[in-house]
């Protein structure tokens, strides 16, 4: 489904050049759960970044199904971040003053879907188990439970892939195990395709693969021990 290869990403310019991305070669096929590990400043978010068409590449090749995305246009480069991919940050950016339902449905209207969308954003907080709190302020959640209504945000478009970037690094253990056995089960039930950047070791207990970083490079890849 992914494709890259020989991806460089450096910031700044002249002596000030930091490389982020050193010539990175992957493929992901579709229905993959996969985590992106590594100690911080290993390069690990600019390539989910640039994956999830958020940034650029300094150089290389990166295609999905076939498709050149550094070729995009700009209007292209929009569809699909809206249409095509789903988001997921550590921080969940929900928009106060509106309910938990509206936030969910939200990017729908984005794509001027007036029909069914609000039953949809109901079946999937149905989905994610917060169905009862769908007329709350998202202020009104706990940490866990905003990170779940991000997730069924994410999910309103029917993306392609899910990219998540340390979704659980702001919540206690006991939510970090409901967002991550929740994301097992999209995965498992929706053949979605999951591309998670994490720092925690014991995550690689809920994906298909591991891919390490390591200075900008790819120190290993592999699946984890259940597979």
């Amino acid at each position: 489904m992914i494709e890259v290869r020989n991806l460089h990403k450096v910031y700044g310019r002249g002596p000030a050049a930091t490389p982020a991305l050193k010539g990175i070669a992957l493929s992901v096929e579709q229905g993959e759960f996969v985590a992106i590990m590594g100690r911080s400043g290993s390069g690990k978010s600019t390539l989910l970044h640039i994956l999830g068409l958020l940034d650029s590449p300094t150089q290389g090749e990166f295609r999905i199904q076939g498709t050149d995305m550094l070729r995009l246009s700009d209007t292209d480069e929009a569809r699909y971040r809206l249409e095509e991919f789903g988001y997921v940050f550590q921080e969940f950016s929900l928009l106060p003053g509106m309910s938990v339902l509206e936030n969910v449905y939200v990017p729908a209207l984005g794509l001027g879907r007036n029909n069914g969308f609000k039953k949809r954003a109901t079946e999937l907080l149905r989905t994610v188990g917060l169905v009862d709190r769908m007329k709350h302020d998202p202020t009104e959640l706990s940490g866990g439970e905003q990170q779940r209504a991000a997730v069924a945000r994410a999910l309103i478009n029917r993306p392609k892939i899910l990219f998540a970037d340390e979704p659980t690094a702001s919540l206690d253990l006991a939510s970090a195990r409901v967002v991550l056995d929740l994301f097992r089960r999209l995965n498992n039930e929706l053949k979605l395709t999951i591309i998670m950047v994490t720092h925690e070791p014991d995550d690689a207990q809920y994906v298909d693969r591991v891919i390490w970083l390591k200075d900008g490079l790819i120190a290993d890849d592999g699946p984890t021990a259940s597979k």
